[in-house]
């Protein structure tokens, strides 16, 4: 009986090589347009998508605005001003940031004519963190900067003044995060623009007022670690009360410490306790006086009025000796240096080829991996329809390897390309993109319901579609290539941890050396088997089994899916996962009616299109707004954070820290064998392990800037630490063993 009446090879590979150009589309198309957002929302800096006027982060909105009552002209009044207004306990900082933090920065492109001024700045907060005290914003703020308008200026052609602005600030809770980017504001020459007139008049009013009648003095001696501050001729409002002292400069004073102030008459007074790191002794100190509101709290509300003054300073203090680091702590560190900057600046070629070999063998062992599955099953029995034809299966095995080769090349170089344009990126960043996971989940959608004879390519396109793979055989088994490599590109930590992270380091050429080292080595099984005959004897003969075989691989695709829609469950809440769900639904059900006929398939593919529009609109935002992070799920794990972990350890505690991620599957596996092992969590309570969880499944600066300090450029990642020993940087296929074993160095 002939083969084609169990199963048509011909139509099969037609809709393979047609669903695979859709996701060669995927990997060169969406995948740059994720990439060029994230060249302007750096990892570590943020930016929107082009110069706007507003740019918004998962911390802040800062947006660029003008004052300009009378229009933009020359001797006509302007002030510019950048809102920041920040997420719930977030905050940004003062011109002297306190005892850590650093001060908003702006520079200014602006057309010839016009001179930008410094910040005026409002007076701060008072924020308390532990036994630090900062001085900075919480909720909205606006930094004005007044504009001087000069004769020269001149308005474009289109009566508009075009003004840019590039701003950086650091925006902190616990976490630190830098973060900036660029502004654009276009503003019309002759017509008032007052829509900011209110903020500026609120941010002006709580920039500290000159008293240039007022007389300041600051007497210090050598021998004592405090100083007398006198101010006289301050207003009659603030006669008699506690006033709020923010210094201008850092490092001066001891920020957190409590002043004891008082009043003679009209005189008031102060000793201020100076900082164990100040330096040389200035002739003259600048510093703010703040008046409190009415509840007196600064540290939530900044003073309700607040004056600039200078006070000359009398006699001189002892400059502070640097601390010196004694012997044994200094080894500790230098070992600690080491271990954390396991990559020379010159890799050796010795060093390269061990990175290389590791690639291959990586490469070679991703084959195993139920996430490559579905996609070399596929191939797999694409080999066994080309029956005897020799030639037919070397081609196609050379078209599988480039595809897989090239994919793997493309990525690296995307991945190297945004890293040095400032994204604090690792492997595996694009699963960190909610609009990437819809889009696989999707994609595997179409390919599982293709494959269970859902739809018929040739059914829904024109025949000219569906028969490319007539024309083009090499097509298909080069997208199979690029299919393949999509889904794979997760499951690649396990085995290429330590190269990968070491191939970021490289030059560019050595690097993506690496990835084609690494595409190699997944690509070479099959190349063999097209090139060797005796191995395809293992594989059995067409017939009918391959109709049974092709809807059973609906399955794993669909499994595929679940694992996505869970995974974007982790990034962006129940809400997002029940989102894309609904739309993979019309998905199918638009796939469907596409397959019907007539009058019946117009009326209810406009009805599908209409509900799935609907949905967008109403919960297409709830699919990439993210979500805080869950709680651990087991009260034994801390959420990872630099400070939580410097904590820690200055408190003499040795920590483990699981930097995972939900679309890693090695993590996943790891998280529920190994380190939900009861033996393995009373190892770690024995040893009074503090246990730290560092979720990448979203961008993380913090997570991907320690990643790389252990020299490491994806998870899953293992690390213990103790106080003044070397970290130790366990494999990603852990095991109870290799716990035990180094919770035994301890």
């Amino acid at each position: 009986m002939p083969t084609r009446r169990f199963f048509s090879f011909r139509r099969f590979h037609a809709q393979a090589l047609t669903l695979g150009v859709v996701a060669w589309l995927f990997c060169a198309v969406l995948l740059p347009m994720v990439a060029h957002a994230q060249l302007r929302l750096n990892l570590g800096s943020a930016a929107a998508a082009g110069p706007a006027d507003t740019i918004t982060t998962p911390h802040v909105q800062a947006q660029l605005v003008a004052l300009a009552p009378e229009g933009v002209a020359a001797g006509k009044p302007l002030t510019l001003g950048l809102r920041i207004q920040h997420q719930p306990d977030w905050h940004t900082y003062w011109q002297n940031p306190g005892d850590s933090g650093l001060p908003t920065q702006l520079s200014w492109t602006l057309p010839a004519g016009m001179q930008a001024g410094d910040i005026d700045w409002p007076v701060p907060q008072q924020i308390r963190v532990g036994d630090m005290l900062n001085y900075g914003y919480e909720g909205t703020v606006l930094l004005p900067v007044p504009v001087t308008v000069g004769s020269a200026f001149q308005p474009g052609t289109d009566h508009s003044t075009e003004l840019r602005l590039h701003a950086s600030w650091l925006v902190c809770r616990v976490e630190c995060i830098p973060e900036e980017g660029e502004f654009l504001l276009r503003l019309p020459s002759d017509v008032s623009d007052t829509q900011w007139a209110t903020e500026f008049a609120q941010a002006l009013a709580q920039v500290p007022q000159a008293l240039p009648e007022a007389q300041a003095s600051l007497s210090a001696q050598p021998d004592s670690d405090r100083v007398q501050l006198r101010v006289q001729g301050l207003p009659a409002l603030a006669q008699g009360q506690t006033l709020a002292f923010y210094p201008q400069t850092a490092d001066t004073f001891q920020h957190a410490a409590p002043i004891a102030q008082r009043w003679d008459g009209n005189v008031w007074s102060a000793e201020l306790p100076l900082s164990t790191m100040r330096g040389d002794t200035p002739a003259m100190l600048d510093f703010v006086l703040g008046l409190p509101g009415a509840t007196g709290d600064v540290a939530h509300a900044p003073p309700s009025q607040a004056w600039q003054l200078t006070a000359a300073v009398q006699g001189q203090w002892k400059a502070a000796e640097l601390a010196q680091v004694s012997p044994a702590l200094a080894a500790a560190l230098a070992a600690n240096q080491a271990a954390a900057q396991p990559i020379s600046d010159v890799p050796s070629a010795s060093s390269w080829a061990m990175a290389l070999v590791g690639g291959l063998l990586g490469g070679l062992l991703l084959n195993l991996m139920p996430c490559v599955f579905p996609v070399l099953a596929i191939k797999l029995m694409g080999f066994a329809r080309h029956g005897g034809d020799q030639r037919a299966q070397r081609h196609g095995g050379l078209a599988y390897a480039a595809g897989v080769i090239l994919s793997f090349v493309a990525l690296g170089a995307l991945l190297l390309a945004l890293r040095a344009a400032g994204e604090q990126l690792g492997w595996g960043f694009q699963l960190q993109s909610p609009l990437v996971v819809a889009a696989l989940a999707a994609l595997f959608t179409l390919i599982g319901l293709n494959l269970a004879g859902v739809f018929e390519l040739g059914n829904i396109v024109p025949d000219r579609v569906a028969n490319l793979h007539a024309r083009h055989p090499l097509g298909d088994a080069f997208v199979s290539g690029v299919v393949a490599v999509a889904i794979a590109s997760p499951c690649t930590a396990p085995f290429m941890g330590a190269s990968l992270g070491f191939a970021v380091g490289m030059p560019a050429v050595q690097a993506l050396a690496v990835f084609a080292a690494l595409g190699i080595g997944m690509a070479l099984p099959y190349v063999l088997m097209s090139f060797v005959p005796a191995l395809l004897r293992w594989l059995p003969r067409p017939g009918a089994w391959m109709n049974t075989f092709r809807r059973a691989m609906a399955f794993p695709m669909f499994a595929t899916v679940v694992w996505l829609v869970w995974v974007l469950g982790q990034q962006s809440g129940i809400d997002g996962a029940a989102a894309l769900l609904a739309l993979l639904l019309c998905l199918a059900a638009l796939v469907w009616v596409l397959t019907l006929q007539g009058r019946t398939r117009v009326l209810l593919g406009v009805l599908v299109l209409a509900f799935s529009a609907w949905l967008v609109q109403g919960m297409g935002r709830s699919i990439t707004e993210p979500v805080a992070q869950a709680s651990q799920s087991s009260s034994s794990w801390q959420a990872w954070s630099p400070a939580a972990q410097e904590q820690l350890l200055a408190q003499g505690r040795p920590v483990f820290v699981d930097y995972t991620a939900a679309w890693c599957v090695t993590c996943q596996y790891n998280k529920r064998t190994t380190l939900s092992d009861a033996k393995v969590l009373a190892d770690f309570a024995a040893h009074g392990v503090a246990l730290l969880r560092a979720d990448w499944t979203r961008r993380e600066p913090t997570i991907t800037a320690a990643l790389a300090a252990l020299g490491r450029n994806g998870v899953p990642v293992y690390v213990l630490l103790a106080p003044g020993k070397a970290p130790i940087v366990m494999t990603e296929l852990l095991t109870r063993q290799e716990v035990h074993d180094a919770l035994a160095t301890l």
